[in-house]
C-alpha cells in the first residue's frame, strides 16, 4: 500500500514537472490577431427605436499565463466608428473604444486542442458624437459617455505549428449608454453585443 502510494506521489510529481516543463518552453504570453464580428442586441427604452450597425474589424488581445490553467486576457482595438438609426433612419454617428479584460481557464492547456472559458469587465468610452440638424435641433440629444460591464468568453487555440495557433473566440458583453434630451434622461440604448472573432495567436 505504502509503495503503491509513494509510485502514485512519484507519477503525480513527474506529471506536474513535465507540466511546468511545457509551460516554460512556451512562454507565459500569448499574442492573438483576430478578425471580430459585432453583432449588437439593439434594445432601446427611449421608444426611438434606436440601433447601430453590426460590422466586422480587427482586434489584439494578449493573454498571460499566471499558470499553466490560468491565463489574464487584454482585448483592444482603435475606435470603432458606429451608425446610429432610429426606426431604420439614419440620425448620426459615434465612435466606441471598447477594452475588455478577462480571467480565463484553459482546460487542457499541453493539448493540440485547447478550449476555455473565461469572465471579466469591458470599458467602453463613447466619443465623436454627431447627430444629424434635424435631430439636434428638435431633441437636442447627448448620451453618457461611459459604460461598464460584465463580459464572459468562450473558445480554442488549436496547435497549427510551434507556438503558432488557430483561435476562435465568442464574447457576450454587457455594454449600453443613457440617452439625453435637453439634458433630461430619455431611456437606456442597450448596444450588449455578441462577439465572434477568429484568428491567430502566437506564444512567446
Amino acid at each position: 500500500m505504502k509503495l503503491t502510494f509513494a509510485v502514485r506521489l512519484v507519477v503525480a510529481a513527474a506529471a506536474a514537472v513535465s507540466m511546468q516543463a511545457t509551460f516554460a518552453d512556451e512562454g507565459p504570453l500569448l499574442v492573438r490577431v483576430r478578425a471580430l464580428h459585432l453583432d449588437s442586441a439593439n434594445k432601446d427604452s427611449t421608444g426611438l427605436g434606436l440601433s447601430i450597425n453590426n460590422k466586422t474589424f480587427p482586434e489584439v488581445d494578449f493573454s498571460y499565463f499566471l499558470a499553466p490553467n490560468v491565463a489574464a486576457e487584454l482585448i483592444l482595438t482603435y475606435p470603432q466608428k458606429q451608425t446610429v438609426y432610429s426606426n431604420g433612419s439614419e440620425i448620426g454617428s459615434l465612435k466606441h473604444l471598447p477594452p475588455t479584460l478577462t480571467l480565463q481557464y484553459h482546460f487542457n492547456p499541453t493539448g493540440t486542442v485547447r478550449p476555455y472559458v473565461g469572465a471579466g469587465v469591458n470599458y467602453t468610452n463613447f466619443s465623436s458624437v454627431k447627430f444629424s440638424p434635424a435631430v439636434q435641433a428638435a431633441l437636442h440629444p447627448s448620451i453618457k459617455r461611459n459604460s461598464w460591464g460584465l463580459a464572459w468568453q468562450a473558445g480554442a487555440d488549436i496547435e497549427v505549428a510551434k507556438n503558432i495557433y488557430l483561435n476562435f473566440d465568442v464574447k457576450r458583453v454587457n455594454l449600453g449608454t443613457t440617452i439625453y434630451s435637453s439634458g433630461a434622461e430619455a431611456g437606456k440604448f442597450k448596444v450588449n453585443p455578441t462577439l465572434a472573432s477568429v484568428g491567430l495567436g502566437w506564444r512567446l
